[in-house]
This record gives structure tokens, sequence and C-alpha cells, in this order.
């Protein structure tokens, strides 16, 4: 009877078991927090330049164990193209022209796949921008504190592989450098 009794204890403890590490592992949904830093800065002849946003939305699948990622899927974070802004309406005016914002309202990234690396992490996604969506891939930091997520990182690319020609100003003597940076330091919570 007793060794019944211990193989009944240790079957529930086993089952505890697994059961706590399923729930400790649990998907949980995402939101992205408000005021996300978001930033597109470049050069141009004259001197080097930032837009910066903190508008966007977002949402993403993510478990956690260990204060750590363990995994993110079905991320989506849209920011709309006109929250961008150098604090230069002619700058912002070429800009919005050279994206054309009349027609693509919104810059978007969907993650395909996030990847560990060592301490850090490399998110494979797309990104849309002009309208034009491209294969994106880029190394990021995620800090979990509490159940909040925060990723930081930025993705380099050129304007014209987005079919965006680089802008220009004052009749063509100021020239905006191909090359840009997309940084951006945002934090999903879970969904409410």
């Amino acid at each position: 009877m007793k060794t019944n009794s211990f193989s009944i204890l240790k079957t529930t403890m086993i089952a505890a078991l697994i059961l706590f590490s399923v729930s400790a592992f649990a998907q949980v949904n995402y939101t992205l927090s408000a005021n996300p830093d978001l930033k597109v800065s470049g050069t141009s002849t004259l001197h080097d330049w930032d837009m910066k946003s903190s508008t966007a939305t977002g949402k993403a699948e993510i478990t956690l164990g260990n204060a750590k990622v363990v995994s993110i899927k079905n991320v989506t974070l849209t920011m709309p193209a006109e929250s961008i802004k150098s604090g230069k309406g002619g700058m912002d005016k070429n800009a919005y022209a050279a994206l054309d914002t009349k027609k693509h309202k919104e810059v978007k990234f969907n993650l395909k796949e996030f990847v560990a690396k060592g301490t850090s992490y490399e998110a494979v996604g797309d990104f849309t921008i002009a309208g034009v969506t491209k294969a994106a891939k880029f190394p990021v930091t995620a800090t979990v504190v509490g159940d909040k997520v925060t990723f930081k990182g930025k993705h380099d690319f050129n304007l014209t592989d987005y079919n965006v020609d680089p802008p220009t100003a004052l009749l063509g003597t100021v020239k905006t450098g191909n090359e840009v940076s997309i940084h951006f330091n945002v934090t999903f919570q879970p969904t409410k």
C-alpha cells in the first residue's frame, strides 16, 4: 500500500511539474506600449540628420522563460510615414514627397524569424517602405523587466532599395545620402 501511495504521489508531482513548466513558458499576446522611440537617420551634403517618431502600433506573440525571450512570432510594427519629423518643415516635406506618403501612408515591419545569437538576437523579416517590401536582417537586443519586453536595434539600408530617390533641396545643391538607418527602442507589454 505504501508503494502504491508513493507511486501516486510521484505521478502527481511529475504531472504538477509538467503543468508548471508548460504554463511558465506559455505564449502571451503582447501590444506595443505607448511612445515608442523610432528614428530615421542619414547624411546629406550639408549635414547629418535625424527624423523621429513616437507614434506606432504593434503586436506580437511572445513566450518568456527565466527572464528571457524564449520565442517570438506574429510581430507587426506599423508607423505612420508622416509621423517622422525632423523639426524642419522643408525637410519633412521633401521626405514625404520622396516616400510618396499620399499613396504610401505607413512604414511596416513584419517579423518572420527571431534567432538567438549569443546574448543578442537577429531579426529576420520584411520592411515595407514607400509601398515596396524587402527582406531585412539585423541585430536586436531584448531586455525583459517583469512582463514587459524592450527590443532595441537598427536596420541600415539604401533608399534606392525601396525605389526612393534620395531627396534634394535648394535646387539640387543639397543632396541626401542614399544610406539611411532606422533605429528602434520599443517596449511590448501583455495585451489587456
